[in-house]
């Protein structure tokens, strides 16, 4: 009896599970699509100043005028948050990009040549990747102002390194099949091979590990930011409005924190959920590795 109870549950668990994946993804659609109607409404539909400082309504709590209250110079924490949200979702966005394109090109490269090139490419991925990303990324920003730029490339020049492995290994695997073989002996070029057959059979691969680049690239610029190496402090990103925030904190201000905080974590878990669905859809037997 109890081990009919215990499978009636694993099999009322498993039917449970298809729902379960349906509700995240459409969660996880639904918060994505506001965290980009947000970034693209908010300037023309909201059009005040969001640098404008009023110190009689310094650190106020959350109210109706101010849903997310105030910061410590009297600015609207909300717009404030909107506009960082969109800095680093800029940011990321356009650091994911590059860092996958390089990343493609050099997988591809080193995957379709093979021999030296490949072991040669190998190693110095070896060793980029064994020094830490947030340690290479403060010494690249380091030589150059604070700005947009520099932490973009910054993040893309840190970021490239997991998409260059995937894509040489899907490559490598792809190399063994006939109808490659079969371009070969019919006179193809090796260029031909790679972007007639290769790139267009790693592309699901290439472009998932973009998504999945995205809120990883936020939280770099946004570390970046905290630690005054990244985005002008004057300028509205998420790790400014948190570094600026410290002292609030310590005072008993809960706000100037926790909300920049949230819109790091929100997106963040937006954007794996989709990338998880899409992931499962790609590869849906090992759907039961990637449940997050």
């Amino acid at each position: 009896m109890a081990e009919a109870t215990a499978e009636t549950k694993w099999r009322s668990y498993g039917a449970d599970r298809p729902a379960t994946r349906a509700l995240r993804v459409r969660t996880s659609v639904t918060l994505v699509a506001l965290t980009v109607l947000a970034v693209l409404l908010v300037p023309p539909l909201a059009p005040l100043d969001q640098q404008a400082v009023d110190l009689a309504a310094k650190l106020r709590p959350p109210s109706w005028q101010h849903p997310f209250g105030t910061d410590d110079v009297g600015r609207d924490l909300l717009l404030r948050c909107l506009y960082g949200l969109r800095v680093s979702l800029l940011v990321g966005v356009a650091a994911a990009v590059t860092a996958t394109v390089v990343g493609t090109a050099v997988g591809a490269t080193a995957g379709a040549l093979g021999g030296w090139v490949d072991r040669a490419v190998m190693r110095l991925v070896d060793a980029f990747s064994s020094v830490p990303h947030l340690l290479l990324g403060i010494f690249i920003v380091a030589m150059f102002r604070p700005g947009v730029w520099p932490v973009m490339v910054s993040v893309a020049l840190t970021h490239w390194l997991s998409t260059a492995r995937i894509v040489r290994a899907e490559v490598l695997s792809l190399r063994s099949r006939p109808y490659l073989d079969a371009a070969v002996s019919g006179g193809a070029s090796r260029w031909r091979v790679a972007v007639r057959h290769l790139l267009p059979a790693v592309f699901p691969q290439a472009a998932l590990a973009a998504v999945l680049m995205v809120p990883h690239a936020m939280w770099h610029e946004s570390a970046l930011s905290f630690l005054g190496l990244g985005l002008p402090t004057h300028m509205a990103s998420l790790g400014n409005l948190i570094q600026s925030a410290r002292g609030s904190l310590l005072a008993g201000q809960w706000w100037p924190t926790l909300f920049p905080g949230l819109f790091i974590i929100v997106p963040t878990l937006a954007i794996a959920g989709l990338a998880g669905a899409w992931r499962e859809r790609i590869n849906p037997r090992r759907r039961s590795e990637l449940m997050l």
